[in-house]
């Protein structure tokens, strides 16, 4: 059955943005999902309402021919979901600056390109959904001077965006993740990765499927009153920001 509604999803490979594709699918959206890495799942980029698209969302070339291509095949966006991002984690004397560069490019002036190039579309035809993954961390984590940045940047971008696009009937909201259980935490030493669960109001760590649960209630059209908030996804870990 050919679907009517279209989301795009960035960083969708895997962990977060693969569960955000596969939720707004089964929502009834067909997901483009968007990635600069091949998914490793196969089934993934074979399932019926699931189209992959290699995409760089730091290169403006690329993203506005991901949403020529997304137009062309499919007639509209209609959810536009920003979760694309990098962590290159270090104490502000001990990291390069490149290091600063990377994250701030990808986190955050990919999901200002993305936004740009969607917003246009969705303000033509007068309705649109544009939900930007933030981070708990944009309240401050020690060694993540540039990730943190980078995530306060995409909630200011996600305020501004909210009063810029509010009147053509675009809601733009954020959803922010605390420690999730995704490729990129598994990589961590297990000690640290328990002190960080432990550090949790709920002492334990969230699924993928937490974020996307909350990306499906802000994308559903009865929630549309719903502009330039932040949701927090983090067992409550953003009341007390402190904690270590």
């Amino acid at each position: 059955m050919k679907k009517s509604k279209v989301c795009v999803v960035t960083g969708a490979s895997k962990g977060i943005g693969n569960a955000i594709a596969k939720r707004l699918n089964s929502d009834g959206y067909h997901s483009v999902a968007v990635d600069i890495n091949e998914p490793d799942d196969d089934d993934f980029k074979s399932a019926d309402g699931i189209t992959f698209i290699k995409c760089d969302v730091t290169n403006e070339e690329e993203v506005h021919k991901l949403f020529s291509s997304v137009i062309s095949d499919f007639g509209s966006v209609d959810v536009l979901v920003n979760n694309a991002g990098i962590i290159r984690d270090n104490m502000i004397w001990n990291m390069p600056e490149q290091d600063f560069d990377n994250v701030i490019n990808v986190n955050l002036k990919g999901t200002w390109l993305m936004c740009k190039a969607a917003s246009g579309l969705m303000k033509e035809k007068g309705s649109g959904c544009i939900i930007n993954i933030a981070s708990r961390a944009w309240l401050g984590n020690a060694g993540q001077t540039n990730y943190a940045a980078s995530k306060a940047g995409v909630v200011a971008l996600t305020r501004v965006l909210s009063l810029e696009l509010g009147r053509y009937g675009i809601a733009v909201n954020a959803v922010a993740p605390g420690l999730i259980d995704t490729p990129m935490t598994r990589k961590l030493p297990a000690e640290v990765l328990e002190k960080l669960i432990l550090a949790q109001p709920t002492r334990k760590i969230g699924l993928p499927e937490d974020v996307a649960h909350a990306v499906s209630f802000l994308a559903d059209s009865r929630t549309s009153f719903i502009n330039g908030q932040v949701i927090y996804v983090d067992g409550g870990k953003s009341v007390a920001s402190n904690m270590v």
